[in-house]
């Protein structure tokens, strides 16, 4: 299955898009799930349908679905409360009605990550459009299958859960209560569908497609989200410039724009594949206007954003390993090893990441930033490099 994910500066038209992406994969036959995130439905005003926790057909081999994650975490709650139901009792705790609750931060954003991992398992589509949050939004969603899975590997490390014959006896010797079993096969279960949820994303058949307006608020939006993705290795197909304004205007303000536009996407060509959509006058509305963005099509899939290591140790003793941060600043790079992993800050962005297995058994000897691309030099360490390498 091939999955599009399209994000973007607020106010870029990113829903729009995604559904006439959507809609031009359908007409080409695939049968296509579009998921959307907004809480109000603009993904169903520009498609001319309602959409809802519901899947809907909104054309042919076009199926629309907008996740409730207020119904998720009111059944997420309730298995909670069912399997913790001896720990409420001892402590004497009310149980909370399903109809009391209200999600918390972040639950919308689970629910639509449960949704893409669901529709990524069911096997009934070709292509999977999704309409992602705003850029930022979009970067801290893309990345919270990995940080949740790193946390509870942390508090919960699955290697304890051989040691569970022992729990009443070293309950007794500590004094305290040794966490139950269900806390660790709950854990485990929560590893497997974030595990799930993180394949798709990293899958090769996904992809990252931005949508902003070419002008100085989407330049400085893209470089920043640029960054964001490529720190997380997530590779990005096509830059779509929206709202393109027609040239040969003799209309001076009108020029003045076009001209700021034409100086920004000549920037982008440089860094990025750019497809344009003309500015149609109006807000598309319903299947002929999406139809008349004439956006990209889903096409062959990105290469993979990798991070080599480089064998140097003959020529200079060293491996280099090579992370592409395309607009990183020197200044605002910082980088910490931590025993097999390497905390990697770049601007606002942070990511830890397990140091590859040759790399694990060397110190670090230096880095530098060139061309866009953070390498970072690697020395053997003598008591643990094999003897002869």
């Amino acid at each position: 299955m091939r999955t599009i994910l399209i994000t973007g500066p607020g106010g870029s038209g990113r829903t729009t898009l995604a559904a006439a992406t959507a809609l031009a994969a359908a007409a080409e036959g695939d049968r296509t799930l579009v998921l959307g995130t907004d809480r109000t439905d603009s993904l169903g005003a520009a498609l001319g349908v309602t959409t809802g926790p519901a899947p809907v057909e909104a054309a042919p081999h076009l199926t629309a679905w907008r996740p409730d994650a207020t119904q998720d975490f009111r059944r997420d709650l309730a298995a909670l409360q069912d399997r913790a139901s001896s720990a409420l009792d001892l402590l004497g705790a009310s149980r909370l009605d399903p109809e009391e609750l209200t999600p918390l931060p972040g639950a919308e954003e689970l629910a639509l990550l449960r949704a893409l991992r669901d529709a990524a398992l069911s096997e009934q589509y070709d292509t999977l459009v999704v309409d992602l949050p705003p850029a930022p939004q979009a970067l801290a969603l893309l990345a919270l299958p990995e940080e949740l899975r790193r946390y509870l590997r942390r508090l919960l490390p699955p290697e304890r859960q051989a040691a569970r014959a022992l729990r009443p006896v070293l309950g007794r010797l500590a004094g305290v209560p040794m966490p139950a079993e269900w806390l660790y096969e709950t854990a485990a279960r929560w590893d497997l569908e974030l595990a799930a949820v993180e394949a798709v994303v990293a899958d090769r058949g996904t992809v990252v497609r931005l949508v902003a307006e070419p002008g100085p608020a989407g330049a400085d939006a893209l470089r920043t989200a640029g960054l964001g993705l490529a720190l997380r290795g997530l590779a990005t197909d096509v830059v779509v410039a929206n709202r393109v304004l027609p040239e040969g205007s003799p209309d001076t303000w009108l020029a003045g724009a076009v001209a700021q536009q034409r100086k920004t996407l000549e920037e982008w060509r440089e860094s990025y594949e750019v497809r344009t959509v003309a500015h149609l006058g109006h807000d598309p509305r319903g299947a002929d206007d999406l139809t008349a963005l004439a956006v990209p099509g889903v096409g062959r899939p990105a290469p993979a954003a990798d991070w080599p290591v480089t064998d140097r140790l003959g020529e200079d003793g060293v491996l280099v390993w090579q992370i592409p941060l395309p607009g990183a600043i020197r200044e605002e790079l910082d980088l910490v090893r931590r025993g097999d992993e390497l905390v990697v800050t770049a601007g606002r962005f942070r990511r830890v990441v397990p140091l590859p297995s040759a790399l694990r058994r060397c110190t670090v000897a230096g880095a530098a930033l060139r061309d866009g691309e953070l390498r970072i030099r690697f020395a053997p360490d003598p008591t643990l490099w094999p003897q002869g390498r």
